[in-house]
């Protein structure tokens, strides 16, 4: 429990990380990976490389220490972190690792005469709180897995029981469990966690589930990243009967029960998510407007699917965007405010998901706020370190 003066020292920090958050974050990195490199498999080193991994942890800092008094606000941003850690198998004992890290890094970028003995000590028992609380979350959420019927805990060898081509630039794997026992159903919007090892080194990674789960499988819609060597390897190697090391389905970003109009929007690969949400809405008979922002149709992925189900579900509308079109296709521009407001439904209270580049669900959701959609209503979700819109 920390004290009260405790509780000042780190308020009176705020500013120092409102502008130097992401150089001690950095500095963070760099001496966590560098110091225990065994623990590189739960870090994306495109994240890293890119800085989006410091920024993301520069902002939940911030946050835990403009909001030490008043914790429960940051429900939130604790239930998006540990869905992320425990889709990695983030474990009990990392977390002191990180905590060495975290203090030894206050030090060196804030320098003695900033970082006092006083100010390391309400660091140590504010990180301590965080961790206490993140290893009681997570442990709850890995004892629901494995208590879930189908469910299991830690890796599971999955079987690669079919790849098909999705679009130029993304294809499905359909993953079956190698023991042949149930699987555990996924939430309408979750993802897996999977750990590949690639020429002796370890990689785990998160994917959408982009089917609704039957109990017996899951079918993941991964995208070729130029330079991603995990998709890299999904797309150019892996290959029919080979298996992987799958973790349970995680996220918080998921389908709530309700009977609202329900608007879907998203920019790419961001429509994977999405898919196991319409299979799920549609027999509600809930009005359905889904919005594909795609470059072109070579890359767009399961236009056709979604065709399919509109024309036997007319309560669903599709509105597909193409920002760099190669042939008449329709609506060939991208999504602005005008184009959004002329496809919205004249009733404002709606449900509204969002998936996709930053950018543009930020600008997405700006657009929706100015055009009369509830704030608390608009959800979105990041593939990859959590940011603000």
């Amino acid at each position: 429990m920390l004290s009260s003066d405790q509780k000042a020292i780190i308020t009176a920090t705020v500013p120092l990380l409102e502008t130097g958050g992401e150089v001690l974050t950095r500095h963070f990195y760099a001496k966590l990976l560098g110091d225990n490199p065994e623990i590189r498999p739960l870090f994306n080193g495109a994240h890293q490389a890119s800085g989006a991994q410091a920024r993301a942890l520069a902002r939940a800092v911030l946050m835990y220490a403009r909001y030490i008094d008043r914790l429960d606000t940051l429900g939130p941003l604790v239930e998006q972190i540990v869905n992320k850690h425990v889709s990695l198998q983030v474990q009990p004992d990392h977390y002191p690792l990180v905590g060495i890290a975290l203090l030894q890094s206050i030090r060196e970028v804030l320098g003695a005469e900033v970082a006092t003995d006083a100010v390391i000590d309400a660091w140590a028992a504010a990180y301590g709180q965080l961790a206490n609380l993140l290893i009681g979350a997570e442990e709850q959420r890995y004892a629901a897995q494995a208590e879930a019927p189908g469910g299991w805990r830690g890796g599971r060898p999955f079987r690669i029981a079919r790849i098909e081509p999705e679009s130029e630039e993304i294809s499905s794997f359909y993953l079956e469990p190698v023991d042949g026992l149930p699987t555990s159903i996924a939430q309408p919007g979750q993802y897996l966690g999977l750990s590949l090892t690639l020429d002796g080194v370890e990689y785990r990674r998160n994917y959408s589930i982009s089917a609704a789960s039957d109990g017996q499988g899951y079918r993941i819609s991964v995208k070729h990243q130029p330079g991603g060597v995990v998709s890299r390897y999904l797309h150019t190697d892996a290959h029919e009967g080979g298996v992987l090391q799958v973790f349970a389905p995680a996220g918080e970003f998921v389908l709530q029960e309700s009977t609202k109009p329900l608007l879907l929007i998203a920019g790419g690969v961001g429509i994977t998510p999405l898919l196991p949400m319409v299979s799920a809405a549609l027999p509600s008979g809930r009005p359905i407007q889904l919005i594909h922002c795609t470059r072109h149709v070579g890359v767009q992925a399961f236009g056709h699917w979604l065709e399919e189900q509109a024309a036997h579900h007319p309560q669903l509308q599709l509105y597909f965007c193409y920002s760099e079109p190669v042939a008449e296709e329709a609506y060939a521009s991208r999504l602005d405010r005008t184009r959004l407001q002329r496809w919205l439904p004249k009733d404002r209270d709606l449900d509204a998901y969002l998936l996709g580049p930053q950018p543009f669900m930020a600008q997405v959701r700006r657009d929706l706020l100015e055009l009369g959609v509830p704030e608390k209503q608009i959800r979105h979700e990041f593939f990859g370190p959590a940011t603000d819109l």
